[in-house]
């Protein structure tokens, strides 16, 4: 007991030196546990004193909030509309953690206009809330909204499963973001898998067509088991690390989480103007 606190404490101080970072988390087929994922490492990041963001990206059927059991009053549709600037629209979840909702039902935001892109960029570009960590919950496939956001972030954590269509699904989104966005660095992140050998065994799958057909080598950056706990977090609208602590999910996430914070690309992009600029290919 004494050494597991000693070590959360070290945790907390080696874990806040840390660069900004902006991950997109993405996947190429729905229903994988993407959002799951995102609100955990969320819980995660925040419990090492971490300050957090979290943008739902899927701005026609947004998820975080639900997850995490809070219902936002104002979304990033009253900022795209001009009725709100983004820091109105914060809410705050467990441990701190800021989330910009997406609206749900909202058939005109599931494709976003020029415009409404420009608009998001000015609003970010003046966003002046301090932050460690931008995690954007992508929606799932290869839609333009999709691409966007992958394309402006940092880095991008696609989460794939063993079922075949969702490494066929997985290898569509790598492509397109390489062939269409000249995206070279991918890290691939296996869900609900039942052994650490399915786990690689999907990742190799993928791993091996992707250097086939598109010459990129992509990086595993771990596995989440599967659990049957999941679904009860997620019907209590409480992270499952937070029910879980001591569960085989919590201590691999915690390891996934570790890992992306201790190799960052060695071709990080440039602050929130930047990068959005670059997915715009304006500027």
């Amino acid at each position: 007991m004494i050494e597991d606190k000693k070590q959360k404490a070290e945790d907390r101080i080696r874990y806040t030196t840390d660069l900004q970072r902006i991950i997109a988390v993405s996947s190429g087929k729905g229903g994988v546990g993407k959002t799951n994922f995102v609100a955990n490492l969320a819980l995660f990041y925040a419990s090492l004193n971490k300050r957090v963001l979290v943008l739902d990206a899927d701005l026609g059927l947004s998820n975080i909030d639900v997850l995490f059991g809070i219902a936002p009053k104002y979304n990033l549709k009253h900022v795209l509309l001009g009725e709100k600037k983004i820091k109105d629209i914060i809410v705050t979840g467990p441990l701190g953690i800021m989330i910009l909702p997406a609206s749900s039902g909202i058939r005109e935001l599931t494709k976003l206009t020029d415009k409404h892109r420009l608009k998001l960029v000015s609003e970010l570009d003046e966003f002046d809330i301090p932050f460690d960590i931008f995690l954007i919950d992508t929606g799932a496939g290869i839609s333009d909204n999709v691409l966007f956001f992958c394309s402006a972030a940092q880095e991008t954590i696609v989460v794939v499963t063993s079922e075949p269509t969702s490494i066929a699904d997985a290898y569509a989104l790598i492509k397109v973001l390489s062939r269409d966005f000249q995206e070279r660095h991918f890290r691939i992140l296996v869900n609900t898998a039942r052994s650490e050998k399915e786990a690689f065994d999907t990742f190799r799958k993928l791993a091996i067509v992707a250097d086939k057909f598109l010459g990129l080598s992509i990086d595993y950056l771990g596995y989440l088991p599967f659990d049957p706990h999941v679904k009860d977090a997620i019907i209590a609208q409480k992270g499952f690390i937070a029910m879980y602590p001591n569960s085989n999910f919590a201590k691999r996430l915690a390891g996934i989480g570790k890992k992306v914070l201790d190799n960052p690309l060695s071709e990080v992009k440039g602050n929130i103007q930047f990068f959005l600029k670059k997915a715009l290919r304006v500027g």
